[in-house]
């Protein structure tokens, strides 16, 4: 069975990819990618998951970010954290040294503005382009395609890269300039956090108050507390089931950059410092792979 939904993909003509990072987002990202008709090379630190890839999507697996990055018009990566972009960027055996002049850099993962703005200066340097992409969407949204990608950049790299881009997603925006893309991300998981947090003491309230809590949340999703989160994990909420979607460990790295940016900026955050700390109260339960929405075990 594939590991990712159907799609049918926009006609474009096809671009020589590489794609670093093959984990829960990246594998199927990538996928799309190859599916949509483009010739598609896989790094991953882990070699074997990049030939299992190779397996059932064809295209070729690197040893190393630069070779996979050789003659690829467009370079996609997915990683871990800051030093995991530096690493697969401008390190030793980086995707930068093996870029073609031209080529453009892809980077969704969720990383911080800084190293956005620092990585689109070392790009411009050595004549290649560099877009900071994080995703919203979660593993569903990588596997069936559906991510919603806030990009920062340069127009015109960004003109480019977003007709191939749509074979994984819905919505591709450029939002402005290098590290706009990490900022707009962080936006979204401050809205989220506030939200989750929400639903999680409205779920509680109810169970305590005795009500049938998933005929609740079906009538006042109709109304104006209707979010995604309430359609998507209200219900499996109430169930006390948090085996999918995003962890707790990858939800707290991702406040980490908010609350981090917003010492630099002078925005005030106070909600999401708290929800950071209920977060590290999920994790002391032995939460860390447990769904985001888990928020509401600290209330149950």
């Amino acid at each position: 069975m594939s590991s990712i939904g159907s799609k049918t993909y926009e006609t474009v003509p096809p671009r020589r990819l590489a794609f670093i990072g093959l984990g829960v987002m990246g594998l199927p990202m990538a996928g799309h990618l190859a599916r949509a008709g483009h010739q598609v090379t896989v790094y991953n630190r882990t070699p074997a998951k990049a030939q299992a890839w190779v397996t059932e999507f064809g295209g070729a697996a690197a040893t190393t970010p630069q070779e996979a990055a050789r003659d690829a018009d467009i370079v996609y990566s997915c990683v871990g954290n800051d030093d995991d972009l530096r690493a697969v960027t401008t390190g030793a055996d980086g995707a930068f040294s093996g870029m073609k002049p031209g080529a453009i850099f892809v980077d969704h993962t969720t990383a911080s503005a800084e190293v956005a703005r620092e990585l689109h200066a070392a790009a411009l340097a050595r004549g290649l382009h560099f877009v900071d992409a994080p995703v919203s969407g979660g593993q569903a949204g990588a596997v069936n395609g559906l991510l919603t990608v806030m990009c920062g950049g340069d127009q015109p790299a960004f003109d480019t890269i977003k007709p191939v881009t749509l074979a994984f997603s819905r919505a591709v925006t450029l939002v402005g300039q290098s590290g706009a893309g990490q900022l707009a991300k962080m936006v979204n998981q401050v809205c989220i956090a506030g939200l989750i947090q929400g639903l999680s003491e409205g779920i509680a309230f109810g169970l305590k108050s005795g009500l049938d809590m998933k005929l609740v949340l079906e009538v006042i999703g109709k109304g104006a507390a209707q979010s995604w989160q309430l359609d998507n994990r209200g219900p499996t909420m109430v169930d006390d089931r948090f085996n999918f979607g995003f962890a707790v460990d990858w939800m707290r790295k991702d406040l980490g950059l908010c609350l981090d940016e917003a010492r630099r900026n002078g925005a005030k955050l106070p909600v999401t410092a708290l929800v950071d700390q209920f977060y590290a109260d999920v994790q002391a339960m032995g939460g860390q792979r447990w769904d985001t929405s888990s928020l509401i075990k600290r209330l149950r």
